[in-house]
Protein backbone atom coordinates (compact mmCIF):
# COMPACT_ATOMS: atom_id res chain seq x y z
CA UNK A 1 0.00 0.00 0.00
CA UNK A 2 1.40 3.48 -0.82
CA UNK A 3 2.26 5.63 2.12
CA UNK A 4 2.13 8.95 -0.59
CA UNK A 5 -1.81 10.60 -1.23
CA UNK A 6 -3.43 8.95 -4.29
CA UNK A 7 -5.60 11.01 -6.64
CA UNK A 8 -7.35 9.80 -9.43
CA UNK A 9 -7.58 12.76 -12.36
CA UNK A 10 -9.96 11.99 -15.42
CA UNK A 11 -9.39 13.38 -18.81
CA UNK A 12 -5.74 13.60 -17.94
CA UNK A 13 -4.53 12.95 -21.34
CA UNK A 14 -4.18 16.51 -22.25
CA UNK A 15 -5.01 20.04 -21.87
CA UNK A 16 -6.49 21.18 -17.62
CA UNK A 17 -6.06 17.48 -16.87
CA UNK A 18 -2.41 16.84 -17.90
CA UNK A 19 -0.98 20.12 -16.21
CA UNK A 20 -3.12 19.06 -12.97
CA UNK A 21 -1.84 15.44 -13.39
CA UNK A 22 1.89 16.76 -13.37
CA UNK A 23 0.97 19.28 -10.86
CA UNK A 24 -0.02 16.45 -8.21
CA UNK A 25 3.00 14.79 -8.93
CA UNK A 26 5.30 17.21 -8.49
CA UNK A 27 3.17 17.42 -5.07
CA UNK A 28 4.46 13.73 -4.50
CA UNK A 29 1.13 12.13 -5.25
CA UNK A 30 0.78 8.88 -6.69
CA UNK A 31 -1.69 8.98 -9.62
CA UNK A 32 -4.15 6.93 -11.35
CA UNK A 33 -4.91 9.20 -14.87
CA UNK A 34 -7.87 8.29 -17.11
CA UNK A 35 -8.69 9.26 -20.11
CA UNK A 36 -10.75 8.71 -23.52
CA UNK A 37 -7.30 7.71 -25.70
CA UNK A 38 -4.18 6.25 -25.03
CA UNK A 39 -2.94 10.34 -23.92
CA UNK A 40 -3.71 9.71 -19.69
CA UNK A 41 -1.83 6.28 -19.91
CA UNK A 42 1.18 7.56 -21.62
CA UNK A 43 1.62 10.51 -19.29
CA UNK A 44 0.84 8.02 -16.57
CA UNK A 45 3.86 5.79 -17.40
CA UNK A 46 6.18 9.02 -18.07
CA UNK A 47 4.77 10.18 -14.03
CA UNK A 48 5.18 7.21 -12.65
CA UNK A 49 1.45 6.29 -11.61
CA UNK A 50 -1.31 4.18 -13.40
CA UNK A 51 -3.13 4.72 -16.17
CA UNK A 52 -6.63 3.52 -17.66
CA UNK A 53 -8.38 4.35 -21.24
CA UNK A 54 -12.07 4.57 -20.88
CA UNK A 55 -15.01 6.93 -20.71
CA UNK A 56 -16.28 9.09 -18.03
CA UNK A 57 -19.96 8.68 -19.69
CA UNK A 58 -19.46 4.58 -18.80
CA UNK A 59 -20.70 3.35 -15.14
CA UNK A 60 -18.19 0.31 -15.95
CA UNK A 61 -15.37 2.42 -17.08
CA UNK A 62 -15.18 4.23 -13.77
CA UNK A 63 -15.28 1.17 -11.90
CA UNK A 64 -13.15 -0.07 -13.13
CA UNK A 65 -10.58 2.82 -12.94
CA UNK A 66 -11.71 2.84 -8.95
CA UNK A 67 -10.78 -1.18 -8.21
CA UNK A 68 -7.59 -0.41 -10.63
CA UNK A 69 -6.54 2.48 -8.27
CA UNK A 70 -7.18 0.76 -4.90
CA UNK A 71 -5.73 -2.35 -5.68
CA UNK A 72 -2.39 -0.74 -7.16
CA UNK A 73 -2.53 1.80 -3.83
CA UNK A 74 -4.70 0.51 -1.22
CA UNK A 75 -6.29 3.95 -1.29
CA UNK A 76 -8.09 7.00 -2.67
CA UNK A 77 -6.88 11.04 -1.38
CA UNK A 78 -8.02 12.97 -4.05
CA UNK A 79 -10.73 12.87 -7.00
CA UNK A 80 -10.12 15.63 -10.07
CA UNK A 81 -13.36 14.96 -12.05
CA UNK A 82 -12.33 16.37 -14.92
CA UNK A 83 -13.75 16.07 -18.53
CA UNK A 84 -14.22 16.95 -22.00
CA UNK A 85 -16.64 19.43 -23.47
CA UNK A 86 -20.74 18.59 -23.51
CA UNK A 87 -21.68 18.90 -26.89
CA UNK A 88 -23.10 22.49 -28.10
CA UNK A 89 -25.58 24.30 -30.67
CA UNK A 90 -28.04 26.58 -31.01
CA UNK A 91 -30.38 26.08 -28.15
CA UNK A 92 -33.70 24.30 -28.91
CA UNK A 93 -31.47 22.30 -32.00
CA UNK A 94 -30.07 20.33 -29.86
CA UNK A 95 -31.34 16.69 -29.51
CA UNK A 96 -32.36 15.02 -26.88
CA UNK A 97 -29.52 12.33 -27.09
CA UNK A 98 -27.38 15.56 -27.00
CA UNK A 99 -28.56 16.42 -23.61
CA UNK A 100 -28.61 13.10 -22.27
CA UNK A 101 -25.11 12.91 -23.37
CA UNK A 102 -23.91 16.16 -21.40
CA UNK A 103 -25.84 15.04 -18.22
CA UNK A 104 -23.30 12.15 -18.28
CA UNK A 105 -20.19 14.13 -19.02
CA UNK A 106 -21.34 16.90 -16.59
CA UNK A 107 -23.45 15.61 -13.44
CA UNK A 108 -23.58 11.87 -13.58
CA UNK A 109 -19.57 11.27 -14.06
CA UNK A 110 -19.20 13.78 -10.56
CA UNK A 111 -22.29 11.47 -9.06
CA UNK A 112 -21.27 8.27 -10.23
CA UNK A 113 -17.17 9.00 -8.83
CA UNK A 114 -18.92 10.12 -5.63
CA UNK A 115 -20.87 6.83 -4.94
CA UNK A 116 -17.65 4.89 -5.92
CA UNK A 117 -15.35 6.51 -3.54
CA UNK A 118 -17.37 7.73 -0.85
CA UNK A 119 -17.61 4.55 0.82
CA UNK A 120 -13.53 4.74 0.63
CA UNK A 121 -13.42 7.74 1.95
CA UNK A 122 -15.42 7.17 4.88
CA UNK A 123 -13.16 4.07 5.46
CA UNK A 124 -9.85 6.03 5.17
CA UNK A 125 -11.25 9.58 7.56
CA UNK A 126 -11.33 12.18 4.86
CA UNK A 127 -10.76 12.89 1.34
CA UNK A 128 -11.39 15.84 -1.55
CA UNK A 129 -13.17 15.81 -4.68
CA UNK A 130 -12.33 18.59 -7.13
CA UNK A 131 -15.07 18.83 -10.12
CA UNK A 132 -13.57 20.98 -13.06
CA UNK A 133 -16.37 23.00 -14.05
CA UNK A 134 -16.50 25.84 -15.82
CA UNK A 135 -17.15 29.69 -15.11
CA UNK A 136 -20.26 29.45 -17.28
CA UNK A 137 -22.09 27.68 -15.18
CA UNK A 138 -23.21 30.89 -12.89
CA UNK A 139 -22.73 33.16 -15.71
CA UNK A 140 -24.79 31.61 -18.87
CA UNK A 141 -23.61 31.62 -22.40
CA UNK A 142 -25.72 30.73 -25.68
CA UNK A 143 -21.90 29.39 -26.59
CA UNK A 144 -22.33 26.62 -24.25
CA UNK A 145 -25.84 25.93 -23.34
CA UNK A 146 -25.47 22.19 -22.73
CA UNK A 147 -22.70 22.31 -20.13
CA UNK A 148 -24.08 26.03 -19.11
CA UNK A 149 -27.12 24.45 -17.52
CA UNK A 150 -26.26 20.98 -16.01
CA UNK A 151 -22.87 22.58 -14.57
CA UNK A 152 -25.37 24.85 -12.61
CA UNK A 153 -26.94 21.26 -11.38
CA UNK A 154 -23.52 20.32 -10.86
CA UNK A 155 -22.93 23.68 -8.42
CA UNK A 156 -25.99 22.55 -6.30
CA UNK A 157 -24.66 18.86 -6.03
CA UNK A 158 -21.33 19.76 -4.62
CA UNK A 159 -23.31 21.72 -1.87
CA UNK A 160 -25.77 18.75 -0.74
CA UNK A 161 -23.01 16.50 -1.01
CA UNK A 162 -20.90 19.09 1.46
CA UNK A 163 -23.77 19.24 3.48
CA UNK A 164 -23.63 15.14 3.85
CA UNK A 165 -20.52 14.81 4.14
CA UNK A 166 -18.91 17.32 5.64
CA UNK A 167 -18.61 16.37 9.21
CA UNK A 168 -16.73 12.97 7.70
CA UNK A 169 -13.73 15.02 6.44
CA UNK A 170 -14.58 14.80 2.98
CA UNK A 171 -15.12 17.79 0.93
CA UNK A 172 -15.92 18.59 -2.71
CA UNK A 173 -15.59 21.90 -4.42
CA UNK A 174 -16.09 22.99 -8.26
CA UNK A 175 -13.71 24.88 -9.85
CA UNK A 176 -14.67 26.89 -12.83
CA UNK A 177 -11.69 28.57 -15.00
CA UNK A 178 -12.54 31.33 -17.26
CA UNK A 179 -11.07 30.71 -20.88
CA UNK A 180 -7.88 29.16 -20.76
CA UNK A 181 -5.15 28.39 -23.32
CA UNK A 182 -6.34 24.61 -23.89
CA UNK A 183 -8.83 26.34 -25.42
CA UNK A 184 -8.91 27.88 -29.36
CA UNK A 185 -8.34 31.76 -28.75
CA UNK A 186 -9.87 34.63 -30.30
CA UNK A 187 -9.57 38.13 -29.75
CA UNK A 188 -13.67 38.56 -28.99
CA UNK A 189 -13.28 35.98 -26.53
CA UNK A 190 -10.25 37.95 -25.00
CA UNK A 191 -11.99 41.29 -24.95
CA UNK A 192 -14.25 39.86 -22.48
CA UNK A 193 -11.58 39.00 -20.03
CA UNK A 194 -10.89 42.15 -17.16
CA UNK A 195 -7.27 40.96 -17.32
CA UNK A 196 -6.85 40.99 -21.43
CA UNK A 197 -5.45 37.22 -21.35
CA UNK A 198 -6.42 33.82 -21.59
CA UNK A 199 -5.70 31.28 -18.27
CA UNK A 200 -2.88 29.37 -18.32
CA UNK A 201 -3.52 25.49 -17.60
CA UNK A 202 -0.61 25.61 -15.06
CA UNK A 203 -2.94 28.29 -13.07
CA UNK A 204 -5.73 25.69 -13.12
CA UNK A 205 -3.69 23.24 -12.29
CA UNK A 206 -2.19 24.81 -9.05
CA UNK A 207 -5.55 26.05 -7.84
CA UNK A 208 -6.86 22.33 -8.22
CA UNK A 209 -3.98 21.23 -6.10
CA UNK A 210 -4.87 23.64 -3.27
CA UNK A 211 -8.50 23.02 -3.32
CA UNK A 212 -6.77 19.11 -2.45
CA UNK A 213 -4.70 20.07 -0.58
CA UNK A 214 -5.05 20.60 3.26
CA UNK A 215 -4.33 24.15 2.53
CA UNK A 216 -7.94 24.00 1.71
CA UNK A 217 -9.12 22.22 4.50
CA UNK A 218 -12.19 24.41 5.03
CA UNK A 219 -13.44 24.91 1.60
CA UNK A 220 -16.21 22.64 1.10
CA UNK A 221 -19.57 22.77 -1.30
CA UNK A 222 -17.58 25.74 -2.97
CA UNK A 223 -17.59 26.76 -6.33
CA UNK A 224 -14.17 28.40 -6.80
CA UNK A 225 -13.64 31.13 -10.13
CA UNK A 226 -10.07 31.14 -11.84
CA UNK A 227 -11.44 33.32 -14.84
CA UNK A 228 -9.51 36.30 -15.26
CA UNK A 229 -12.35 38.00 -14.01
CA UNK A 230 -14.65 37.60 -16.84
CA UNK A 231 -17.67 36.65 -14.12
CA UNK A 232 -20.00 39.68 -13.70
CA UNK A 233 -21.84 38.55 -10.47
CA UNK A 234 -20.80 39.03 -6.95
Amino acid sequence: MSENKVAIVTAAGRGMGAAIARELASAGYQLALFSNGGGAAALAQELGGIGLTGSVTEAKDLERLVEMTMGEYGRINVVINNTGHPPKGDLLAISDADWHLGLDIALMNVVRMARLVTPIMLEQGGGAFVNISTFAAFEPSLTFPVSSSLRAALGSFAKLYADRYAADGIRMNNLLPGYIDSYPESEANRRQIPMGRYGTVAEIAKTARFLASADAGYITGQNIRADGGISRSV
